[in-house]
């Protein structure tokens, strides 16, 4: 069974950042290779329109098939909301709380983020999963691409 990875906008802007690159280009690897497929919505559209070229368009360099598209819902944008008025994060944060509903709903494997303070944050983590148990919904397991690379027998 291919592992369904929702990515945000850092994992998209991570392929180029000197930080990040090496592991989110093993995990893109890994979507080359059909390991895994990659859960988007349109939210990360809007969020690339303002990115530099070279990351808008690294998607593109990829077939359709690679990719699950989810669209955002009224349904995810009160969970999101849920999360602020909780206070697990700040009223700022509502972007990353509508990709963390989005993924919750939509059940994916993982949700991949190079955020540590409003996604990959263990205390943040406690509390999204908090919400989504109490409205009935599955817990989200949140990682860095770090975490979903394989390292082989090194």
């Amino acid at each position: 069974m291919i592992q369904r990875v929702y990515i945000d906008t850092s994992i998209v802007g991570g392929f180029f950042d000197e930080e990040f690159k090496d592991a989110t280009i093993k995990l893109f690897n890994r979507l080359e290779n059909d390991e895994i497929i990659f859960v988007v919505s349109e939210l990360l559209d809007l969020e690339l329109l303002n990115a530099p070229t070279r990351v808008r368009e690294l998607l593109l360099k990829y077939p359709i098939d690679k990719f699950q598209r989810v669209d955002l819902t009224m349904e995810a944008i009160q969970l999101a909301d849920t999360y602020i008025a909780e206070k697990v994060v700040g009223k700022t944060s509502l972007e990353d709380c509508r990709h963390i509903a989005l993924a919750t709903i939509h059940k994916v494997d993982v949700l991949a983020s190079w955020n540590f303070k409003h996604i990959v944050n263990l205390d943040r983590i406690k509390g999204y999963n908090s919400v989504n148990l109490r409205l009935g919904y599955s817990m989200i397991e949140i990682r860095s691409p770090k975490d979903l690379i394989n390292y082989g027998n090194e």
